[in-house]
């Protein structure tokens, strides 16, 4: 699983849930550069920041990779049928 795509998932949660990377990373208790990084796909959080996060958007940690697992599996589907249409 890509780090840019667990960065995306918790950008995803973060949005839907109207908060601000200061405001999120507050209630996780780590620093909002932190968080931007995780987001852009720049870093790879721990799975301490990655419950920490979990805990401050109200979800498991669990939700985000599975989330995550989903849009890498769209995503590949996506790539093979776009080869499938060339060939």
């Amino acid at each position: 699983m890509g780090t840019k795509t667990i960065g995306v998932v918790i950008k995803r949660f973060r949005e839907k849930q109207r908060l601000s990377q200061e405001v999120l990373s507050g209630l996780a208790n780590i620093d909002r550069s932190h968080l931007s990084k995780i987001e852009l796909g720049l870093r790879s959080p721990t799975v301490n920041v990655l419950y920490k996060i979990a805990d401050a958007l109200n979800i498991k940690a669990s939700d985000i990779l599975i989330e995550a697992e989903k849009e890498e599996c769209e995503e590949e589907c996506l790539d093979k049928s776009a080869h499938k249409n060339r060939s």
